[in-house]
């Protein structure tokens, strides 16, 4: 394979280019198809029609039909493929049309996929990324816009990985196609269209490397997927109206997690709050809040560490509900805001 560059954000040189977070995809997508004939794509719609949201378009053309798969309407065939792709010595890219399907492939990737390595004692390795869409915010409700990346953080053998902008998801889709593991890789729905500096060469941004993407002194934010840029969003606003400067940082990989940065930025600040779309019962929070307070950070916190989370209901159709049943940026302006100033 060719030289490629390992970085964690772009240098001064590398900004003038912007992409949107789909684009960055398709681009990591061809990029490795390019650099390694073993990687192929499979899923439904991914051929002619380009993705359920468009992220493969222009692939098959560019690949052809035995690396851009169209598959039967089932996710339990789809992982499966994957699976005994892998097993073979392919590198399969698999695409679910919403995260929500994925429960229909459990069996594959619980019991299967995840265990494998271990139960033959490394000698066999499964290769593959599973892409799927997750999140509300498009008015698709209840059964097409959860945040269950929680249930894959629970499996041993399970990668999961939740960039935030473009630039991460181009970078750690190239390095989750090349790792030996399976990689669960959640995009969110509503960060397809947003834009940022993307290098246009081949580049990783490594697994289990958080990231911190603002400094601040006065509390500490982490925050995964669209919840990152909902929290810079109140961060530039609390800062402006109050001069509370929020240092935010965002895992990017949930499992293996790097907990170093927020423990460092928790017991500088001595404050945190965590952020994330899931609902909070049994969400990733409990185990960021568990990490810290099981660290040294746990004697510099100045007040109790909160968690802002989905709330505990399917997703509504109706779009005041659906906005309702996830955290806002006036919601996190709102609770940073009380945590900052020893309000709760």
């Amino acid at each position: 394979m060719p030289e490629t560059l390992v970085q964690t954000r772009p240098a001064e040189t590398q900004l003038t280019r912007e992409l949107t977070y789909m684009e960055a995809l398709r681009e990591a997508l061809a990029q490795a198809m390019e650099a390694d004939e073993r990687v192929f794509l499979i899923g439904e719609d991914v051929g002619v029609y380009g993705g359920a949201f468009g992220v493969s378009h222009g692939l098959i053309e560019r690949f052809g039909p035995e690396r851009v798969r169209d598959t039967p309407i089932s996710e339990a065939a789809i992982a499966g493929a994957c699976l005994g792709a892998a097993l073979a010595g392919m590198r399969p890219v698999g695409e679910i049309q919403f995260m929500d399907f994925v429960t229909l492939s459990m069996e594959q990737l619980v019991l299967q996929a995840a265990k494998v390595r271990f139960m033959f004692g490394g000698k066999a390795t499964v290769p593959f990324v599973l892409r799927m869409p997750g999140g509300a915010g498009t008015g698709a409700a209840a059964q097409h816009s959860e945040s269950l990346e929680n249930w894959f953080v629970h499996v041993p053998g399970l990668k999961v990985v939740m960039p935030s902008n473009p630039y991460d998801a181009k970078g750690l889709l190239l390095s989750a196609i090349e790792d030996d593991n399976p990689v669960i890789f959640v995009e969110h729905k509503l960060l397809y269209k947003v834009k940022g500096p993307v290098p246009e060469e081949m580049y990783r941004v490594p697994l289990g490397r958080s990231a911190v993407v603002r400094e601040g002194n006065d509390l500490t934010v982490v925050a995964t997927g669209l919840m990152v840029q909902r929290a810079l969003e109140a961060a530039e606003t609390l800062s402006r109206e109050d001069g509370i400067e929020l240092a935010i940082v965002d895992p990017r990989t949930l499992n293996p997690l790097d907990d170093e940065p927020i423990i460092a930025s928790v017991a500088r600040t001595g404050r945190l709050l965590v952020v994330h779309e899931a609902v909070g019962t049994g969400g990733y929070g409990g185990e960021i809040v568990a990490r810290v307070a099981a660290s040294e950070a746990f004697d510099y916190l100045d007040a109790p560490i909160r968690r802002l989370a989905g709330r505990d209901v399917p997703i509504p159709y109706n779009r005041e509900l659906e906005r309702a049943a996830i955290p806002q940026v006036e919601e996190i302006i709102a609770e940073a805001r009380a945590l900052a100033q020893g309000r709760v």
